[in-house]
């Protein structure tokens, strides 16, 4: 029996105004979840709502807010189990990583509770004396917060926990498939305490988000935008906050590359190529994008990867797979493009391509009715082509080569991506020169593209977003702004740059 979802606002339920079916990806006759979209006019309520109830949440101690979040935590540990399996359930994710990004929800937890003690301001020293200045960290007010399905509990844990942390209300539109596995991340977090209407869960499609968004900002109801998605729709979201003097926190897209040196571990690095490029389906911003590989082992490291892949398991997502299915239909659809990328001066080493059917099985594996495709490696990958230069979002990894460090940072740049890259190497001089040279926000050498902290700063550049960071200390300046202020106690008007004390040395003086 599917569950029936609708939006929460203010801790009441909210009428739809239209339904949408979350399916099973791995058996799509299956309906996990008849969820109620709501409207434009929905979406903007919730902001008013949020703004409402964020003027007492910012009355409560920060460090009251933080034990909030020690007992969120508590929660999705004690809940593990469930929740994993329902993102297995509802995305296609394999169980092995979905305990892994429920995982990464608790550690996000376990390290902002803290911060609750720690939302640190100055004490500053004045040139004048007789006053003081101080620096404050003030919440913003209300984040809107837009997500995607692919990881449907993590990433959102790294807006909510340090937004609500920071005294911040939140109107949270998650991944319409994902929408189940999103409404139990929202139960845990409101069973923790948190008082009605500072958390608030809007399902609706792209239109009336973005509509409802405009409004919002309009009416002054939001204050932070934050976007996990497409580039596409991330410079449409950067461009409406653009209007309002807001910057948004951009996490998009990404074209991540795999440098292989040739002092390389091959098989090391075969392991993160497979990892990385198929693990989630190919389906991460993090996932390799394109492995750029010396050309003294070239020919070495593809016929490695290729065997790899071509034994590795795909299938039932509840069991000890690499991969699963893809996350949705209309994923499906667009993987379904980019494999007509794939032209005649490129290579497939891996056998067949496309979906997984009894016409085209895979090891005796015919995918019954799930959305499962076979994982394709593309060598001969040249700059220009679009395997080469867009992002892929599924299952399939170009190879191309190079023969000078240079050659390797062009290639690697070449996209206009930003988010993750990797390096295998074992000289220090050729890692550190590619930490320089690479304009990823995220380097990793001898591991994969993928896999990230809840300690470490998380986003990108180029395309792959603005610059804005998440996750550790770094994303309180999301979700806070910077308030100084002085207080002059002299009893008389004392004016900056002007009324200072100045000692006079003898500039003229010479040793003798």
């Amino acid at each position: 029996m599917s569950r029936q979802i609708v939006s929460i606002v203010g801790g009441k339920d909210v009428a739809a105004a239209s339904t949408y079916e979350s399916i099973n990806p791995a058996r799509t006759g299956e309906v996990v979840a008849r969820v109620g979209l709501a409207d434009a006019e929905t979406f903007a309520a919730a902001c008013r709502t949020a703004r409402e109830a964020q003027r007492e949440w910012a009355k409560v101690p920060a460090p009251v807010r933080g034990r909030v979040i020690a007992s969120i935590g508590r929660l999705v540990e004690a809940n593990t189990e469930r929740l994993a399996r329902l993102v297995t359930e509802e995305i296609g994710k394999p169980y092995a990583e979905a305990l892994g990004e429920v995982r990464e929800i608790v550690d996000t937890c376990d390290f902002f509770l803290g911060e609750g003690r720690r939302l640190y301001g100055q004490t500053v020293p004045s040139e004048m004396p007789d006053k003081n200045l101080f620096t404050f960290r003030n919440p913003i007010g209300v984040a809107a917060v837009v997500t995607a399905g692919n990881f449907p509990v993590a990433v959102p844990s790294w807006y909510l926990v340090p937004a609500l942390l920071c005294g911040n209300a939140v109107v949270w539109k998650p991944a319409e498939y994902a929408a189940a596995s999103a409404h139990a991340l929202f139960t845990l977090f409101t069973a923790a305490g948190l008082p009605d209407g500072v958390l608030n869960i809007v399902f609706a499609d792209g239109a009336a988000t973005f509509g409802g968004l405009e409004r919002a900002l309009d009416e002054g109801t939001v204050q932070k935008v934050g976007f996990t998605g497409s580039s596409e729709v991330g410079r449409k979201i950067g461009e409406l906050t653009g209007r309002h003097l807001q910057s948004a926190c951009l996490e998009l897209g990404g074209k991540n590359p795999m440098v292989i040196m040739p002092d390389a571990d091959l098989d090391l690095a075969v392991e993160g190529a497979l990892f990385s490029g198929f693990g989630t389906a190919g389906q991460r911003c993090t996932s390799l994008g394109t492995v750029i590989v010396h050309e003294s082992v070239h020919d070495a490291f593809v016929e490695r990867f290729a065997r790899a892949v071509e034994t590795a398991r795909i299938g039932d997502p509840g069991q000890d797979v690499l991969a699963g299915p893809l996350l949705d239909g209309k994923f499906a659809d667009r993987y379904e493009e980019y494999l007509t990328w794939i032209e005649p001066h490129h290579r497939v080493v891996t056998g067949a391509t496309g979906r997984i059917t009894k016409d085209n099985p895979r090891d005796g594996f015919d995918g019954g009715d799930g959305l499962y495709y076979h994982p394709v490696v593309v060598d001969g990958v040249r700059p220009g082509d679009r395997l080469f230069m867009e992002e892929t979002f599924g299952p399939i990894v170009g190879v191309t080569a190079f023969s000078t460090m240079e050659e390797a940072l062009d290639l690697a740049n070449l996209p206009g991506y930003g988010l993750s890259s990797s390096i295998y190497t074992t000289n220090p001089q050729h890692a550190f020169r590619f930490r320089e040279g690479i304009s990823a926000g995220m380097v990793s050498v001898n591991n994969s593209t993928s896999g990230a902290e809840a300690h470490l700063p998380f986003g990108g550049n180029g395309k792959s977003g603005n610059g804005s960071r998440q996750s550790g200390m770094w994303v309180l300046d999301q979700f806070t702004r910077w308030q100084a202020m002085n207080w002059d106690h002299s009893g008389r008007l004392q004016k900056a740059q002007m009324d200072v004390a100045d000692i006079v040395p003898d500039l003229d003086f010479r040793l003798a």
